[in-house]
């Protein structure tokens, strides 16, 4: 496990299970309000976050493996193998090695305790469950799935049914219902309250109505899992900027600038899920702004 990259936050240690990455977006296609001047100044090292022709944006799709007080966890389990993604075409009938890069950290399917779920897309739920002889089975056996209980509602109501949430509710059928079915699932009402011993989960709506972002305590750190509060560091620079995945840009803006004050007050190991490189960080406070460093 030597050339794996562990982050300490207090006594608990975190790592970043990589399941792809994706270049298929513009800035301008992920950031509707995208201006390359103000992108510039705003954040000097935007180059390192463009594929090589420096047209794409790279985003990073993976889980975080934290181990902490004797468990195993999981902050969010990627898009999965061999499902159907009609409309998401990135993510269809997918076969990438996230279950080895899990096991090359010396950790099983079953040795998994807890899987926290910021939200129910696609690329946050897909190793819930993997394919066995035809059937759709818990990838985790021996592990309560904790996740909103509103989240799940919201993506169950046919009214909801829409164009923009097609593959949320292809994605419940295959990766959500199995958990609840086979008795795996707790689900919670966010609200800021500790839900495990040293884990709480926080309402920051906006990119789903129901989006939670977690807080790992440990000692006197803090780690911050943001989930799709952000999609890349400019956004920390310039949280105006909302995604184009965003389902309600303006109340996600409220919930980025919450998410950016929390991690600069605290001091808060960031761990986000769609930035690339380590994906790991810290807010910075200078007089003119925010900003973001890669750990």
């Amino acid at each position: 496990m030597n050339d794996l990259q562990w982050y300490a936050v207090g006594d608990a240690r975190i790592l970043k299970i990589q399941d792809l990455t994706l270049a298929a977006l513009t800035p301008e296609q992920l950031l509707p309000d995208w201006d390359d001047a103000t992108a510039l100044q705003a954040y000097s090292d935007l180059p390192e976050t463009l594929d090589a022709s420096e047209t794409k944006v790279l985003l990073s799709v993976h889980s975080w493996l934290i181990k902490d007080r004797g468990r195993n966890i999981l902050v969010d389990t990627g898009a999965g193998n061999s499902k159907a993604r009609p409309a998401a075409l990135f993510f269809d009938h997918l076969q990438t090695v996230w279950l080895e890069n899990l096991m090359r950290a010396g950790v099983r399917p079953e040795d998994i305790d807890f899987v926290l779920l910021t939200h129910l897309h696609v690329d946050h739920v897909g190793w819930n469950t993997r394919l066995q002889n035809g059937i759709w089975v818990p990838t985790f056996p021996n592990a309560r799935y904790v996740f909103s209980r509103a989240e799940y509602d919201f993506f169950s109501n046919p009214a909801h049914d829409s164009v923009r949430n097609k593959t949320s509710f292809m994605t419940r059928i295959d990766s959500v219902d199995p958990i609840i079915s086979a008795d795996l699932a707790d689900q919670i009402d966010v609200d800021g309250s500790e839900v495990l011993e040293g884990i709480s989960f926080h309402p920051t709506p906006g990119h789903t109505p129901h989006h939670a972002s977690l807080v790992l305590k440990s000692g006197m750190e803090r780690a911050l899992f943001t989930g799709d509060v952000m999609h890349h560091p400019i956004q920390v620079c310039i949280p105006e900027w909302s995604a184009v995945f965003d389902a309600d840009p303006q109340i996600a803006i409220i919930s980025r600038k919450w998410a950016l004050n929390y991690a600069a007050e605290h001091t808060a190991a960031v761990f986000t899920s769609h930035f690339p490189m380590t994906s790991a960080g810290k807010v910075m406070t200078y007089d003119q702004g925010r900003g973001w460093s890669f750990l």
